[in-house]
């Protein structure tokens, strides 16, 4: 069975797609992993999501990442990731860390972003859990996931969603940082090296943040893409 990694899609952050699906695909040796990405049009048209347009949602896969259980079928194993992100290693030796009594596994950041508003102008909201649910190891056959219907994704609140809160705690495995290593967060020289790169204050794509920490990676990235 091949190893889902779904991707956040975002019409601002397209480039931002491509750079991080390249860099998943470019580091998987032969086949086991599939790339696919979360467009919530798409979504939509396939009657899977109808949620109201929310106009504080930073992305347009805020929620839609709550879909994956249900789109692997509520079998196996799974990764959802934001596109902002660069992975530097064969994504399989992340699925080599499933422990199979775990709900979901993340990285559990305790994060506090300074910024009142994110790079592309959307308004940052702290709350608890901040930046856990950015990349999540689902085990899609746990039974616990069951409670992710489509139903339930498209009427719950965010806060039930992103603090996981159809768990227990002892249900959210932890991964160690270097799983969603936060830029202007984690210091290498301190931290070690990252295995992948969450630019959650903003990446080179955008004006702002074009020589932001670590923006030579996703540079090279970029130019590996179009060069490759």
């Amino acid at each position: 069975m091949s190893n889902n990694i779904y991707v956040g899609w975002d019409s601002r952050e397209d480039i931002a797609y491509q750079v991080c699906e390249h860099s998943i695909r470019r580091r998987t040796r032969k086949n086991g992993v599939s790339v696919i990405p979360l467009k919530q049009n798409d979504l939509r048209e396939q009657k899977l999501y109808w949620r109201e347009r929310d106009k504080l949602s930073s992305t347009e896969f805020t929620l839609t990442r709550f879909l994956v259980p249900y789109l692997n079928n509520y079998e196996g194993w799974a990764v959802f990731c934001d596109c902002d992100m660069v992975w530097r290693v064969d994504p399989r030796e992340l699925f080599s860390k499933v422990d199979e009594s775990k709900a979901v596994m993340v990285v559990q950041h305790n994060y506090e972003p300074e910024e009142g508003t994110k790079m592309d102008g959307q308004m940052q909201l702290p709350y608890p859990r901040k930046n856990w649910s950015s990349m999540i190891l689902w085990n899609c056959s746990h039974p616990k996931n069951q409670a992710l219907t489509l139903d339930k994704v498209n009427t719950e609140t965010p806060k039930y969603l992103h603090r996981f809160e159809w768990l227990d705690d002892d249900d959210i495995g932890d991964l160690p940082h270097c799983w969603n290593w936060l830029v202007g967060w984690y210091d290498v020289q301190h931290d070690g090296d990252p295995k992948i790169i969450h630019y959650t204050e903003g990446g080179p794509w955008f004006e702002k943040t074009r020589n932001c920490e670590l923006d030579h990676i996703w540079k090279q990235e970029l130019i590996n893409l179009y060069t490759s």
